[in-house]
């Protein structure tokens, strides 16, 4: 248990270790995977998991704990029958977040982002630009930049080293056209990408 709350804001470790010990489900950290956070799984082997990427900013590892944590209790309580991120999962989230959610845990604006989120919290934080953004001044320094901060008509990669055109936005995302298939993709504003 100690390696996970070397992750988290050290205001929070002795309510999460407590909280951890509660629940008695396995935390596994993670390389970093460009689709998710974290999850909540059941393995081959029947039993049950939270994976955590590895990550150097405690306020998105918290977030990603809890979140994770709130599918373990719904699934304790109504295994995997019911929608993974419908009313049940809201308010377990809920319940579980709202002890963390402190100016001491999390500092202003993250606190007060964070707040707003949980009243109607989406299946990822992803989802709030705002509440991204504020998490994501909180990474280490980084070569990479937000989509939304590249100019149009700029080059940029991705991980898989895949090289894009950014083009133009559309309602929520953006049109980007591969170099060398041509071919057109839509990214979120907040997708990390290294500019070219």
């Amino acid at each position: 248990m100690e390696p996970i709350l070397s992750f988290v804001p050290k205001e929070a470790k002795t309510q999460l270790k407590t909280l951890l010990e509660e629940n008695g489900v396995p935390v596994i950290i993670t390389k970093k995977r460009v689709t998710k956070h974290g999850d909540f799984r059941r393995k081959k082997n029947g039993e049950i998991a939270i994976t955590i990427n590895h990550t150097l900013n405690p306020y998105r590892f918290l977030i990603t704990l809890i979140h994770e944590l709130a599918h373990y209790q719904v699934y304790k309580t109504n295994g995997f029958n019911i929608k993974p991120h419908g009313e049940e999962w809201k308010n377990s989230f809920r319940m579980l977040a709202l002890p963390f959610l402190t100016p001491q845990i999390f500092p202003d604006p993250l606190c007060r982002l964070f707040a707003r989120y949980l009243k109607n919290p989406k299946a990822s934080t992803d989802r709030d630009f705002e509440l991204v953004m504020a998490l994501r001044s909180h990474d280490p320094p980084s070569t990479k930049i937000a989509l939304i901060d590249l100019d149009q008509g700029r080059q940029f990669k991705i991980d898989n080293g895949r090289i894009f055109v950014k083009l133009t936005r559309r309602r929520t995302r953006f049109e980007c056209q591969e170099v060398a298939s041509q071919k057109s993709y839509l990214f979120s504003p907040q997708a990390e990408v290294t500019p070219l």
